[in-house]
Formats: structure tokens, C-alpha cells, sequence
């Protein structure tokens, strides 16, 4: 082979380098691991951490990300990814079509709350790393923050006063930074955040699923952005189940209204 010819092949090698599989002949390696000595030693969370962060997490890690996961699985046809998936699967697409369906909904205002709050947080850390109090650095980014959204990603809730999600997990991250096995700063500073939204003569603005599973990523090392990833590969489930659901009840073309009743005509 010409040198010319060496050159061409190692630059469209070069093109897909990646760090996180080897596949050759009788080989598949994910980030160094030979496949078969993960098979049946790994579980799926610690697959996840183990292709996003490059290593193998400890045990008390791995069962810290899976409880988020668990958590974020499902929230009923009322979530608009349910109910788009549901929908789709009645159209004679695949299940995996309405799967994507779904999971192209979550977008900022349905699914993108985790990643913002991760970003609320890290600011507010930033700040306290600074030197500011912790109170001030909270007043600080949530006033910078309420100044473009009335919404504070990651707290208060539609349809739960008290989301039943919220306790169990901030629950385990105590558990966690008392065993060392995080710091504790995102938990304090959520926290923190919460007592501010929730002064004498304000209404009640809780921690929802969003902040406690933020704070679980954050804690964890995820970078803001994975928090919508890995949102996202939690609600799949539910995305799945709802869509093989469908697909035994026998409705072709399902709309989002029954066919007894008529929309609102808004026009002259």
C-alpha cells in the first residue's frame, strides 16, 4: 500500500476516533473493558456511568444514580412524552418509533428542568466558592434567574404539593455525604434554595423530582447537560411501557381527545 494510500486510511480512522468501544474482529471493548468480563459482573447504571464517565463506579454509586433513574421512570399519560408515544404507536409505526417520538418531546419546559437546575446549583457553588455566604450566593444566582423566568427549575409542581419522589431521594444523599461518599455541597445548596422560596407569607414552592434528582447528578459529577441525558434514558421506560400498552388496546390513530368530543372553535 502506497504511503498516499496509509495516509487516506489513517485520516478516515482518525475521523471516528473515540474513546468509548473498540470493535475488531471477535473483539468489542467499551472504554477498555472486553465486553465479556462486564456481562454478567455489571449491571445497566454501572454500564451507563461506565461509557459516560470512562471508569467503573463504586457500588454506593452506582446505587445513587440507579435510585434517580428509578425515580424519573414514569409520570403518567398526562406527561406529554407518554402521551406523544401512545399516540404514535396507534399510527402502525414500531415501537421504537414511538419510543423517539417521546423522547423528542423533552425538550426545556418537558424534560429539561434536571439540566437547569444542575446549572442553578453549579452557579450557586461557583458563587460560594468565591466567598460568598451561601445565603447571598443563592440570593444572588436565583435573583439573576428570576429575572428571565418566573420558574425555578427543580422546584414546585402541577399536580403534587409534596412531591412523594422528593424525600426518599434527598433521603439517600444524606446517607451518602455521611458516609463520604459525596460532599454534600449541591444537596446544601438546593436546600438552601428551598428555605429561600419558601419565606413566611410566600407560597409553598417545594423541591420536585427535577431538583432532588439534580442534586443526585450534580453530587454525583455529571456535567448539567447529562442531567437531560440521563432524564431521558429513565423516562424510556415508562415511554416503553406505555407504548406496548397502547399497542394492546386496539385503537388505530388515537387522537388526543376522544372522538365524542369536539375541540373549541375559537374562529368567526
Amino acid at each position: 500500500m502506497s504511503p498516499e494510500d496509509n495516509a487516506t486510511r489513517a485520516e478516515v480512522a482518525d475521523w471516528w476516533a473515540t474513546s468509548v468501544s473498540r470493535m475488531a474482529p471477535g473483539v468489542v471493548e467499551l472504554r477498555g473493558y472486553p465486553v465479556q468480563e462486564l456481562i454478567g459482573s455489571t449491571s445497566l447504571t454501572g454500564m451507563i456511568w461506565l461509557l459516560l464517565r470512562g471508569s467503573l463506579p463504586e457500588p454506593r454509586q452506582v446505587a445513587l444514580l440507579e435510585a434517580a433513574l428509578v425515580a424519573g421512570v414514569d409520570h403518567g399519560p398526562h406527561a406529554p412524552s407518554i402521551a406523544a408515544a401512545r399516540m404514535a404507536v396507534t399510527c402502525g409505526v414500531g415501537l421504537n418509533n414511538a419510543m423517539a417520538t417521546g423522547v423528542n418531546l423533552l425538550g426545556d419546559s418537558h424534560g429539561g428542568a434536571g439540566q437547569q437546575c444542575v446549572e442553578v446549583l453549579t452557579q450557586i457553588c461557583e458563587t460560594q466558592t468565591a466567598g460568598a455566604p451561601l445565603d447571598d450566593a443563592v440570593g444572588e444566582v436565583l435573583n439573576a434567574w428570576q429575572a428571565r423566568s418566573r420558574y425555578v427549575p427543580g422546584f414546585g409542581h402541577r399536580f403534587h404539593p409534596v412531591d412523594p419522589r422528593r424525600d426518599p431521594l434527598l433521603g439517600l444523599v444524606d446517607e451518602a455525604v455521611r458516609d463520604g461518599v459525596v460532599d454534600g455541597r449541591y444537596a446544601a445548596a438546593a436546600r438552601a434554595v428551598e428555605a429561600a422560596l419558601n419565606r413566611p407569607g410566600r407560597r409553598p414552592v417545594p423541591m420536585n423530582i427535577d431538583g432532588a434528582t439534580a442534586v443526585i447528578y450534580a453530587e454525583l459529577g455529571f456535567p448539567a447537560p447529562l442531567a437531560r441525558g440521563l432524564f431521558a434514558l429513565s423516562r424510556t421506560v415508562g415511554i416503553l411501557a406505555h407504548a406496548w400498552e397502547e399497542t394492546q388496546q386496539g385503537r388505530r390513530n388515537k387522537g388526543p381527545i376522544p372522538p365524542s368530543i369536539l375541540p373549541t372553535y375559537l374562529g368567526p
